[in-house]
């Protein structure tokens, strides 16, 4: 049994940086994937990246290609989303996840977090 909270959620004016946490409990936490997904008011939970439980491998969504870093350690049970450049568009609601899998899909994710608001101002 894997429970994950998130946390570093916030306001920030578009072109500037958050960064996400989170923080899992489980001994078995290691041996997970983790992702982070996005979602907006009146749209569909979106996959935004994952990385492998060494964090050998990482995976992102094209839109955040390039300005996201997904992160992990493992020593402190956390995996981290460094946003930057950050855009209105990215204002969601992000979670985490963890997974016996490294997959992209909502189904691949056996344990959810309850999520942290992150809001881009123009």
């Amino acid at each position: 049994q894997v429970q994950l909270l998130e946390s570093g959620g916030g306001l920030v004016q578009a072109g500037g940086s958050l960064r996400l946490s989170c923080a899992a409990s489980g001994r078995t936490f290691s041996s997970y994937a983790v992702g982070w997904f996005r979602q907006a008011p009146g749209k569909e939970r979106e996959f935004v990246a994952t990385i492998t439980w060494r964090g050998a491998r990482t995976n992102y969504a094209d839109s955040v290609k390039g300005r996201f870093t997904i992160s992990r350690d493992n020593a402190k049970n956390t995996v981290y989303l460094q946003m930057n450049s950050l855009k209105p568009e990215d204002t969601a609601v992000y979670y985490c996840a963890a997974s016996s899998k490294f997959g992209v899909s909502r189904r691949d994710f056996d344990y959810w977090g309850q999520g942290t608001q992150v809001t881009v101002s123009s």
